[in-house]
């Protein structure tokens, strides 16, 4: 071969291969000096029903197509994919699969992937401009996956009956059909995620998804705004303002619930104030807060102070329709396990409504009396005043510099799911249902907590003091 044929050769081959690299612009994704960090934060989570909120432009269906992709091609970054996939892409209707799900995947797909596509209408050779029923796509493994598309509008019916691997959900779907595409993933332990834009209030989302009611541990949901996509101008965040009343741009920008004007706790910011659980210093250990019920929930939180005065939220008891004699053996048993510090005479310190010192229907105890006898003391003087004490958990969640002095261990999930729900009612009062955490963490935060850094180490006999005290009750 001549040395120019071999040079035409090599020129050929750049071609092909720029060519390919072109074509697959999943390798540009988020790969860029621009990284949209919360679209890697949502591919980057283990869990199997992961939820985006945001507005137009947040780039939170992009993250959406992007994964279908992944699990399509069993490429993804994050996850073991062990072969050929099935799922669905589901739009709320099929105009909208067209213009939006469907074109943002056919953007990262690259055609040579492609060993099929069956169409719902339009032509095979123009299948941007159709409706598509599914495409079989060639993944790593020599194997094909299918993905399939499906719309809100064609009813419940046609979500019967197959094993998937996932559902993505673009925009929010009926609630018939999120039921039924969960069970469409339960037999192969499948994921569900969902991109959308929350214009449709406080529905299933806001409860299930947002709120976790039951305590799913496989539910995770993020907001995305236009500050988070790296990708847009100030110049574009300014004119897309300059059109939307401060309501809509409460959705349309931040992704936020509609009915969210009326939350007592605006400033509580998830990323901010839950974090992971860490070993409390046994210095920082404060007081235990209770806001005691019956058919009502028992709300329990522990609570500890830095030096620094920050508040941290370390544990919790919530549970209902038991006696106190339960109650207090589960807070009992959650101080043993965080080595939490008791009095002089070995019993732990509370804090509790003074409501607790009226005696009860079943005793002639009070709620105080009862606890007292196993080894509980609560101090039932404290501030009730609801809206002082708002105003005080308000500062610490975020103060006017936009400081957090507040911060809940994420295990503490009954708290978290209060806090994002509690809502105004008429006047100056908040909604009198699913608050026993707020009254309590009102009562705690009320109580001015402080902690000082110690002016002198403990002695020796102090130290052990302090321990043959805690042995001492341990025994009992």
């Amino acid at each position: 071969m001549s040395r120019m044929n071999t040079l035409q050769k090599i020129l050929k081959i750049n071609e092909i291969l720029q060519k390919r690299k072109e074509n697959n612009k999943l390798l540009a994704y988020n790969a860029g000096d621009k990284k949209h960090l919360k679209q890697i934060e949502f591919h980057a989570c283990p869990k199997k029903n992961r939820w985006v909120f945001g507005g137009n432009r947040t780039g939170k269906t992009e993250c959406g197509a992007v994964e279908v992709i992944y699990f399509a091609r069993g490429c993804h970054p994050y996850r073991q994919i062990k072969g050929a996939t099935n799922g669905w892409v589901v739009s709320l209707s099929t105009q909208v699969q067209r213009d939006v799900a469907q074109s943002k995947i056919l953007h990262y797909l690259n055609p040579d992937w492609i060993v099929d596509v069956v169409m719902l209408q339009g032509r095979k050779d123009n299948i941007k401009n159709g409706i598509i029923d599914y495409i079989l796509i060639k993944n790593i493994f020599g194997t094909v996956s299918k993905i399939g598309f499906k719309s809100c509008d064609q009813g419940r019916e046609k979500f019967q009956g197959t094993s998937l691997d996932y559902v993505w959900f673009d925009e929010e779907p009926p609630y018939d059909i999120y039921s039924e595409c969960r069970m469409r993933v339960l037999d192969k332990n499948g994921d569900i995620f969902a991109t959308m834009t929350p214009l449709k209030g406080m529905t299933f989302v806001y409860d299930e998804i947002y709120l976790n009611k039951y305590n799913d541990k496989n539910i995770w949901c993020e907001f995305i705004s236009w500050d988070d996509n790296p990708f847009i101008s100030e110049e574009a965040k300014k004119a897309m303002k300059a059109s939307m009343s401060e309501d809509e741009l409460k959705s349309r920008e931040y992704g936020e619930f509609l009915d969210f004007g009326g939350r007592v706790y605006p400033e509580f910011d998830e990323n901010v104030n839950v974090i992971e659980p860490f070993e409390i210093p046994y210095d920082w250990q404060d007081k235990l807060s209770i806001d005691p019920g019956l058919k009502n929930p028992l709300s329990c939180h522990w609570y500890a102070v830095d030096y620094d005065g920050n508040v941290y939220v370390v544990a919790e008891h919530y549970d209902k329709e038991k006696d106190i004699s339960y109650h207090s053996r589960k807070i009992h048993e959650i101080s043993e396990k965080l080595n939490w510090h008791r009095n002089s005479n070995g019993m732990l310190e509370a804090l509790i409504d003074s409501a607790a010192n009226q005696s009860t229907l079943a005793s002639p105890k009070s709620v105080s009396d009862l606890f007292y006898e196993h080894g509980i003391l609560v101090n039932s003087n404290v501030n009730k005043d609801v809206f002082s004490g708002i105003q005080r958990v308000k500062s610490y969640l975020k103060n006017s510099l936009g400081q957090t002095k507040l911060f809940i261990f994420n295990t503490c999930k009954n708290l978290i799911r209060e806090i994002k729900s509690y809502r105004w009612g008429k006047g100056d009062s908040p909604v009198k249902e699913n608050d026993h955490s707020m009254d309590e963490l009102r009562y705690y935060i009320m109580n001015r907590p402080e902690n000082r850094k110690p002016e002198r180490i403990k002695s020796i006999v102090e130290l052990e003091k302090e321990r043959l005290i805690r042995n001492l009750h341990r025994r009992r």
